[in-house]
């Protein structure tokens, strides 16, 4: 049941037209007419003439809209990263359309939402971010296109929205029609979490203040027991303390250093990449195990996993914690946060080569998936030389968006280089950031994260 193997230490309804539910497809999902957004101000940065309405959704989402003056007459429907915990903040949604306004500045309407809810839960986050796009049609207009671009955890919301509302049957139009996935988390979730889990156990073999000797035990794959206080702050300070994360190399004291590089070299993430694992490792676990999957069972676990980059493997491998992940949890968790690659739309993805945030090594699980639902044929995947995960460049999006309207409407599928000859075209009135590696393929995850038993 998800228990440790070994823990060293102390322990009114509009109902959507869609054929009946079948494997790798949501139940029907019911809406409520959604009253009209107001106008509202504009935030900082966007192009002249915008015009922006909001409001607050019938779920309890927080939404915006921003229309451009000269506008192309499409919409790109936004799902965002994080995910956010705790209650939907309006902010969020202005902080996404300052994020993106390249959207606007290249002709597009845009939309995103807050989401009803904070936490790891995609299946919810797909169905508001369809709420949006149905509030747009009616009360702005149907656009002639709506591509779906998902950001981060959002690339995983845009994938799920794709699959339970982009199939259609014979004549009808979908929903939606591309989808553009930047950055993504797509190996699911149940794959997605491990190199988190990974961490919190190597991090507790060689720090254990993580919890402290003289904290309650708890298996670490529960992120945080239910009631505890601990702090963002409190757990950087703790790291620093081990670690020396927040100093520079020339003021860790050996033993920080030792520590620190063996994080590195076993989890393969950089310096700056491991105190922000560890804090999804332990508030975004601790949101799956009390709200995901029931609290009595682990969706993760790391049976079998052969860890290497250490000193000495054997004695780490023969010391860490081990958890079997609970095959309820698993199932539980999987229903909402993995994905089926049954998507009938054209598919785009870019991804930055060295984002410490989401690997690469994600794009290859995604690829397999799409090939084993038999969609490979609408998938075209890019990478480019970036570190950076948040936000790669102006040219980039302006260019994947523009090549997906193409790709729909000319019905001819691109290619990498001709992306790559696109967006050079477009550093000229958008600015330079053109960087795709048109010979790189992402390795296995499995050659990333150690593979394990799975039930």
């Amino acid at each position: 049941m998800g228990g440790p193997v070994r823990r060293p230490g102390r322990a009114g309804q509009l109902q959507l037209a869609r054929r009946p539910a079948c494997a790798g497809r949501a139940a029907p999902t019911t809406f409520a007419a959604e009253a009209a957004p107001t106008p509202v101000d504009c935030p900082s940065g966007l192009p002249a003439g915008v015009r922006c309405l909001g409001g607050r959704d019938s779920a309890g989402a927080f939404y915006r809209i921003a229309i451009p003056q000269d506008w192309n007459r499409h919409l790109v429907l936004h799902a965002h990263g994080g995910p956010a915990l705790g209650a939907p903040q309006a902010e969020r949604s202005v902080e996404d359309l300052q994020r993106w306004a390249i959207m606007l500045r290249a002709g597009y309407a845009w939309a995103g939402s807050t989401f009803r809810q904070g936490g790891v839960v995609v299946r919810p986050a797909a169905e508001d971010t369809e709420r949006l796009r149905r509030l747009f049609v009616a009360h702005v207009g149907a656009p002639r296109r709506t591509p779906l671009h998902g950001q981060s955890w959002g690339a995983s919301v845009a994938a799920k929205a794709a699959e339970m509302f982009g199939r259609t049957a014979p004549g009808e139009k979908p929903a939606y029609d591309a989808v553009l996935l930047t950055s993504g988390v797509l190996a699911g979730g149940t794959r997605a979490y491990d190199m988190r889990l990974d961490l919190r156990v190597v991090y507790q073999h060689l720090c254990g203040n993580h919890p402290l000797a003289n904290e309650p035990a708890y298996p670490l794959w529960m992120g945080l027991p239910p009631g505890a206080a601990l702090t963002r702050e409190q757990l950087a300070q703790r790291v620093d303390d081990c670690l020396g994360v927040r100093k520079a190399a020339a003021q860790r004291s050996a033993e920080q250093q030792a520590r620190l590089q063996t994080i590195v070299r076993v989890i393969r993430i950089p310096e700056r990449a491991v105190l922000p694992h560890l804090n999804w490792a332990t508030w975004h676990f601790q949101d799956i195990a009390q709200n995901r999957t029931g609290g009595n069972g682990s969706a993760f676990g790391n049976i079998g996993a052969r860890y290497t980059g250490s000193p000495d493997d054997d004695a780490l491998n023969a010391a860490v914690a081990r958890y079997r992940a609970d095959p309820a949890a698993v199932a539980r968790f999987s229903a909402d946060a993995d994905l089926t690659g049954q998507i009938d739309l054209p598919v785009l993805t870019v991804h930055g080569i060295d984002d410490a945030t989401a690997f690469v090594e994600m794009d290859h699980a995604f690829a397999d998936t799409m090939a084993k639902a038999g969609r490979a044929g609408r998938l075209v995947q890019t990478f480019t030389s970036d570190r950076e995960h948040s936000y790669l460049s102006d040219p980039v999006y302006a260019t994947l968006v523009g090549v997906l309207v193409r790709w729909v409407e000319r019905g001819e599928k691109p290619t990498p280089a001709g992306i790559a000859a696109a967006c050079w075209a477009m550093e000229g009135p958008f600015g330079p950031g053109c960087r795709f590696e048109l010979a790189y393929q992402p390795p296995p995850l499995e050659t990333r994260v150690a593979a394990r038993q799975r039930p």
